[in-house]
Order: C-alpha cells, then sequence, then structure tokens
C-alpha cells in the first residue's frame, strides 16, 4: 500500500500496516527497556531487529542556555573539543577505528543538551562505549588545540550566522524575544565571547556537566537489553560519578506584555521575507494537553500546502509566495511558536503581515472544522510512527526527550495524546498563544543605500 494512502488512515490501521511493513514483523521501538547504572547514568535500549547494525548515542544534559554567563559558545566548542583525544586513545583513533569498521559519527549542540553519535554493526557496539566512557572523564587539552579548534568555530559562525542574512535576523528576534532566560543568545555564541574562550572555560563546562548521573545513553538497534547492560556496567559502570545531579536552575523569562519588532536590513538579500515568534510553553512547562493543541494548531495554520496560511495567502490572494509554521515543542522551558513568510512580487511586507494577521483572527473566530482536525492529526500521526522507521531518528526522538524533562512514557504516548485533541482545544490555544503582545515579529529587507555605497 502506498504510503501516501497509509497516512490519511487511522492510527491503528497506520500502526498495522508499520508492523507489516517489516520483514520481521515486528515495528521498531517495540519493547523499549529503561535502567540505570549505580553512577546514575540512564539508559534506553530501543530494538530494531531489521537489520544487523545499531545507533549508539550519549546525550548530556547541558547545552547552550547552561552556559556561564558570558561564556556563550562554551557548550558547542566543547563539543569540538571531545574529538582532540585522551590520554589513552589520542586524537584522531577513535574516528580512524570508526571509519575501518565502516562506522558513522557526528555530533550536535543545542539550547539543553550535547549529543554524540555513532552507527555501526552489532559487533562493535563494546567497543564504542569504551571509548566514549573514555571521553567522559579523560579528555586532554592543549592551548595549541585551543586556539586552532576556536578559529574552526569562529569559521562556522562566520558561514552560518555572519554570512546568512535570515540567520542574523533569526538571531536578533531570539535575543528579543528572550530577555532574562538564557535561551536569548545563540547555540553557537556570540562572536566577541567566543573569541575569549579559552582551556578553563572548556574544561571547567567538561568537569561540571560531563559526568555520568548527568547523561543518557540510547542504543538503538539489533541488540538486546541485557547485552547492552552488560556492556554499559564493563564501560561506563566503571565511570565514578562526580557528586549529586546537576541542578540546571535557570533565570526564568517574565510574561512578554508587549510586541517587539526588529528589522534586518542587509545588501545581500535578494528576497525579503517576514517572520514571527510567540513565547508559548514547551511540551515539557505546558499544562494539560496544550503542547499537543500547539502542534497540532502548528499543523493547520502553517503546515503544508493545504494548511490555512498557504490555502488563502499562496493559492488565494495570492500575496505570498511561500508561507508555513512550526512550533518547538521539545524544550526544558517555554519555548517558540512560529510563523514565515515570502511576500509575491510587488506585495510589501506589511501587506503581508496584514494578511496573515487576517488568517489567524478567522482562525480564532472559526476553528477548524472536523474534517481538518481529523486529516491533521491523521497524518501527524502516521509521519511519528514512519519517522520510528529510521533508527537513528527513533534514538534521537528518546534522547532529546530525556534530556528536556520528558519521560519514555511521553514518547510513547505521543500519538494517543495527538488522536485526543479537539478542535476546540486547537482554537482555544490559538486565541490564548498567538497574542501579538507575546511575540516579535521580524522584517528582512535588502540594504539599497550600503549596496550603492559597496558598489562606490
Amino acid at each position: 500500500m502506498p504510503k501516501t494512502l497509509i497516512r490519511i488512515l487511522p492510527i491503528v490501521a497506520v500502526c498495522a500496516a508499520l508492523a507489516a511493513f517489516h520483514p520481521r514483523g515486528a515495528a521498531a521501538g517495540a519493547g523499549v527497556t529503561q535502567f540505570s547504572l549505580p553512577n546514575g547514568m540512564e539508559i534506553v535500549v530501543i530494538p530494531d531487529h531489521r537489520t544487523a547494525v545499531v545507533t549508539h548515542m550519549i546525550w548530556y544534559r547541558a547545552g547552550a542556555a547552561d552556559e556561564p554567563m558570558g561564556k556563550s559558545g562554551i557548550a558547542h566548542f566543547l563539543e569540538h573539543l571531545m574529538f582532540k583525544g585522551t590520554a589513552r586513545n589520542p586524537a584522531g583513533r577513535f574516528s580512524q577505528q570508526l571509519a575501518a569498521i565502516g562506522g558513522q559519527e557526528n555530533a550536535f549542540t543545542t539550547n539543553d543538551y550535547t549529543g554524540y553519535f555513532q552507527r555501526t554493526s552489532r559487533e562493535h557496539l563494546e567497543t564504542l562505549m569504551d571509548f566514549e566512557a573514555d571521553r567522559m572523564t579523560g579528555l586532554m587539552l592543549k592551548d595549541d588545540v585551543i586556539a586552532s579548534e576556536r578559529q574552526v568555530i569562529l569559521e562556522e559562525r562566520n558561514m552560518r550566522v555572519d554570512n546568512e542574512p535570515s540567520a542574523r535576523l533569526s538571531e536578533q528576534m531570539g535575543a528579543m524575544q528572550y530577555l532574562n532566560h538564557p535561551y536569548h543568545h545563540p547555540t553557537i555564541g556570540w562572536r566577541h565571547e567566543m573569541e575569549t574562550l579559552d582551556r578553563t572555560d572548556a574544561l571547567a563546562f567538561y568537569q561540571r556537566f560531563y559526568a555520568p548521573e548527568n547523561a543518557v545513553l540510547v542504543v538503538a538497534g539489533d541488540i538486546e537489553p541485557a547485552e547492552v547492560k552488560a556492556f554499559a556496567e564493563k564501560t561506563y559502570g566503571k565511570v565514578a560519578r562526580r557528586g549529586p545531579n546537576v541542578e540546571r536552575k535557570r533565570p526564568q523569562e517574565p510574561p512578554q506584555i508587549a510586541e517587539r519588532r526588529v528589522t534586518f536590513a542587509d545588501p545581500r538579500v535578494t528576497q525579503p521575507s517576514l517572520q514571527r515568534t510567540y513565547l508559548v510553553p514547551s511540551f515539557t512547562t505546558a499544562r494539560g494537553d496544550d503542547g499537543y493543541a500547539l502542534d497540532v494548531l502548528a499543523h493547520i495554520l502553517g503546515g503544508g500546502s493545504n494548511s490555512w496560511l498557504n490555502r488563502a495567502l499562496v493559492m488565494e490572494q495570492r500575496v505570498a509566495t511561500s508561507v508555513g509554521g512550526w512550533y518547538q515543542g521539545s524544550s526544558l522551558d517555554d519555548s517558540r511558536f512560529g510563523l514565515y513568510g515570502t511576500p509575491a512580487s510587488g506585495v510589501s511586507l506589511d501587506k503581508l503581515e496584514a494578511a496573515i494577521d487576517t488568517v489567524i483572527a478567522n482562525f480564532i473566530e472559526k476553528g477548524p472544522s472536523p474534517e481538518e482536525i481529523e486529516r491533521s492529526k491523521s497524518r501527524m500521526i502516521a509521519d511519528y510512527v514512519y519517522a520510528q522507521d529510521n533508527q537513528s531518528t527513533l534514538a534521537r526522538m528518546y534522547g532529546a526527550a530525556l534530556t528536556t524533562g520528558q519521560t519514555v512514557a511521553d514518547i510513547q504516548a505521543r500519538p494517543a495524546k495527538l488522536k485526543a485533541v479537539t478542535a476546540e482545544q486547537v482554537r482555544d490555544a490559538a486565541r490564548r498563544f498567538l497574542d501579538k503582545r507575546h511575540s516579535v515579529t521580524g522584517h528582512l529587507i535588502r540594504d539599497n543605500a550600503a549596496r550603492e555605497e559597496k558598489k562606490s
């Protein structure tokens, strides 16, 4: 049966179809097991016996929002430095051995967590654990390594932010949205602070957060929980806990009471665009099922060609060439709901913004139809189920949840929670949370004056 047809089926039919989809009959993620080692390390095992490979992910409850004041970028900087070797395994050995066995590796840093992952054949899992356990405590940093890697992250900022006008606008909007909470500074860091990061800063962050009691291990693949536990006890189990669990006490954001606006002009802009974000609860901070209602709202309002915004502004009024919405639910603290749009030729950003506001007002007045709500929920549930067909994505679901205040049970309950969302809950979420007094609106425009000045 084609996937496009399965997506509109009720969740029971979707799950049944997915089970048949797997050659060995068991859906990925069935029978998830969770346990902890005596040193406090949390472990989640997700069986996936379709291929003889495993995905190994170690997650630390430490991200950009946990950085000391004035040290923005240190979480991401340390992520880079973690590949520079230990006394037992000098720089490059881990990556070389992984490449020799045909494995893959990478790492990532967000506001709330930092993760390191590898994917390889199942017989090498213990080796991966041994390497990661070693660099949990044995990191060796020299000043020349610090200096060269600092240049790497500065160049990364150049590429990803400083040379991308839309990224610079997004950075400014984030800083405006969060006046007090540390989500206001970018994950990669502010350049003037990145330039000062040194060995002492890196080791202080490492010694505070990189400990077994602050880590979550997620293993997905062709492996049994008993095997994972035995390997983990032999490797991670030898790492002593550093002390009491790390407290993540962050300054919280006061209620936003006034609309905020920013215009960013740059001579490199070829197409003006609009962004808007609202301060909203995350899955972790939401009361009741508000998080799920916001998730469905983002899909109905701005998710795809059949969304309210796309139908009204692209297909009917033709004031936009593209428009959409999103909700970042996986955050430890209050998060954001976003809208974006690109105006059609000859249409001003002010006109596009007014048109978006009209669609939101109509949505709040009328709400979604029963057909829209059911269609959106079925598609979201199907997308969730199919996402689990990817082993790495499956592991990421659990790791992200466990490092942002959610539980294994929360992840497993997601289809049922989405299915239970009502049209009235979605409409109510729009009414309460899409209030411009809680928003930041950004306009990205071309700076013609600067462009002409540069020519002259």
